[in-house]
């Protein structure tokens, strides 16, 4: 199954699939997603490395604005300070607040980094932003959903074994370990992969108590899910039958 939504109105009715949805208001200079999940990279984790050797430098185009405050797009075109201590992103030569574009080529998706480096470098750290997608893309199969607590992140590892941000709804943020909405939301997507076997891999919306499974939501509110691991359908309905 692919994600639908009502208010979609697709040029061609035959093409059902929606990957990222672009919003776009011209006069108040507004311009994001529709409806995906911004993702923020603050911290590594070996998943993170992973996607991060995937992603690939590409020249700025309209998508990387959006992922970004309007006051930084000019950053988007300045060179890093270690590519020019002139830059008008450098600090005092050795600084830097500019922001470097990517892509991710599994998805399509635009991604920013942001640096962030003090004067002499003592500090000195990159952000990531990008989107989540609302469905895997067409052919892609689940294979298992991680939980990365190093990086606070949620992937899916697809049948061909690539990575993908697991698909998020805007304003949905996933979490685990705790009760709430998050922990709600990921517990939904759960019950939605396991109870059609693995295939609708679509974000889920909206929430409600009959399409969240009560033993799925236990485990995700549980300390058992607050760890690092690979789940595979076969563990996650091992989870629901216990």
């Amino acid at each position: 199954m692919t994600f639908t939504h009502p208010e979609l109105n697709l040029t061609d009715p035959t093409q059902g699939f929606a990957h990222f949805v672009l919003y776009t208001e011209p006069h108040l200079s507004v311009a994001g997603a529709a409806w995906n999940a911004t993702i923020i990279i603050e911290r590594q984790s070996s998943y993170v490395r992973e996607w991060l050797d995937r992603i690939q430098r590409c020249d700025p185009n309209p998508l990387h604005t959006t992922l970004v405050d309007n006051h930084k797009i000019p950053r988007l075109f300045h060179p890093c300070v270690d590519e020019d201590a002139d830059s008008p992103s450098a600090v005092a030569g050795s600084g830097c607040t500019c922001c470097r574009t990517w892509y991710d080529p599994a998805s399509g998706l635009p991604v920013v980094g942001e640096h962030f480096r003090t004067r002499g470098g003592d500090t000195d750290r990159w952000t990531y932003t990008t989107y989540a997608p609302l469905d895997l893309r067409p052919g892609d199969t689940f294979h298992a959903v991680i939980i990365d607590r190093a990086s606070r992140l949620f992937w899916i590892r697809t049948g061909a074994g690539s990575l993908s941000f697991v698909p998020e709804h805007l304003s949905r943020g996933y979490d685990v370990g705790r009760s709430g909405g998050g922990p709600d939301a990921f517990a939904q997507y759960l019950s939605q992969l396991v109870a059609s076997g693995g295939q609708d891999t679509a974000v889920a919306i909206p929430a409600s108590e009959q399409s969240i499974d009560p033993q799925l939501r236990a485990w995700v509110t549980s300390q058992d899910a607050a760890r690092t691991q690979e789940l595979t359908l076969r563990d996650l309905n091992a989870i629901r039958q216990r």
